[in-house]
């Protein structure tokens, strides 16, 4: 496990201490006023730049009021489309600024290369797969801005995965309460274990369509 997850740099970012201090940051705006609000932001932000995604606090919000859980998913999702948009911008405009910045401070670089590859014959497929899947969003939105991806493309696959993503997880929750957040909270590690497994192995599956 430990050479497929090595081939992936930045993972330092989602060391256990890290990501662990992020969940339960994130978690804390589910008891809030503006929690539904924090959830647009969380789901715009983590399409573009930050390292924990909508999920989190959508699970959280859903359980304690699961019959609004696929109005949360319509929040995430709309938040998330909006945030692609916004990531495609920065590769496109703002690469050399800002775009640059968040890839090599999530390590991305290598991973950053191979997207703009793929694009050239799946960026469709590609952006689908990313929206759906536990590969960084954000690397695809930021990257279809800077190779050129067609914008229209981008919004549609976006729609189409990110909503299917929280769609789901609202109905799981929807069907199943609170079940699933008492198990993500008691199986966080291995949970986190199995998304880097994940992570990379969407990677190397992009690696090998190429």
């Amino acid at each position: 496990m430990k050479s497929v997850i090595g081939k992936i740099k930045g993972f330092h970012i989602y060391a256990f201490g890290i990501l662990r201090r992020l969940y339960e940051w994130v978690l804390s705006w589910a008891h809030k006023k503006y929690s539904s609000a924090a959830l647009f932001v969380l789901a715009f932000a983590e399409s573009s730049f930050f390292p924990v995604p909508p999920d989190v606090l959508q699970i959280a919000l859903s359980v304690s009021k699961p019959k609004k859980s696929f109005f949360y998913a319509l929040i995430s999702s709309v938040g998330s489309v909006l945030g692609g948009i916004f990531g495609y911008s920065i590769g496109l405009f703002l690469f050399d600024s800002i775009g640059s910045f968040i890839i090599n401070a999530l390590g991305y670089q290598s991973q950053f290369q191979s997207v703009g590859q793929i694009y050239k014959s799946y960026a469709f497929l590609a952006i689908l797969t990313a929206a759906f899947t536990p590969i960084p969003y954000k690397v695809f939105t930021i990257a279809a801005g800077f190779w050129n991806v067609g914008l229209f493309p981008l919004i549609v696959a976006s729609v189409i995965g990110r909503s299917a993503r929280f769609f789901l997880v609202a109905s799981l929750i929807y069907f199943f309460g609170p079940k699933i957040k008492d198990f993500i909270d008691k199986y966080f590690n291995l949970i986190t274990i199995i998304f880097l497994i994940l992570l990379a192995g969407g990677f190397m599956a992009i690696k090998y369509m190429i």
